[in-house]
């Protein structure tokens, strides 16, 4: 009966030590890499990004020249406008620093009312592109 008993206990002492050594601690522990307040900042931060995104390539599609530029070219501004919203963050973002720029250059009379145009002709019809490719 001792040995019986004494088996029992070796043969429970090798179960434990076995579960001690092939869990790995890390599912025992239960942490995260990234926090879930982490996560929400992220996510609050892309989307202000993306905000902001719009509203300065929708900006720059506003202007008076903007506006007749795309009409001249026989595109409607308003499909135009609608459009930008459909495109990724990364597409928005590079459209928002060209506008950006453009803006920028033209300002500070570095372009002239011709190259505005052609730029803007240029960026409505890549958006226009990059839709209807989707």
């Amino acid at each position: 009966m001792l040995s019986h008993f004494r088996r029992s206990v070796r043969v429970l002492a090798a179960c434990i030590l076995v579960t001690c050594f092939t869990v790995p601690p890390g599912l025992l522990a239960q942490t995260h890499v990234v926090s879930p307040a982490d996560l929400q900042q992220e996510m609050l931060d892309a989307t202000r990004a993306r905000q902001r995104n719009l509203e300065s390539v929708r900006q720059f599609l506003s202007s008076p020249r903007a506006e007749k530029a795309l009409k001249s070219a026989h595109m409607d501004p308003a499909h135009v406008k609608t459009a930008v919203s459909t495109l990724s963050d990364q597409e928005l973002a590079q459209l928002a620093s060209r506008a950006d720029k453009a803006q920028a250059d033209f300002a500070a009379g570095k372009l002239s009312d011709r190259d505005l145009i052609v730029i803007l002709v240029a960026i409505a019809a890549l958006i226009l592109i990059i839709v209807a490719v989707r």
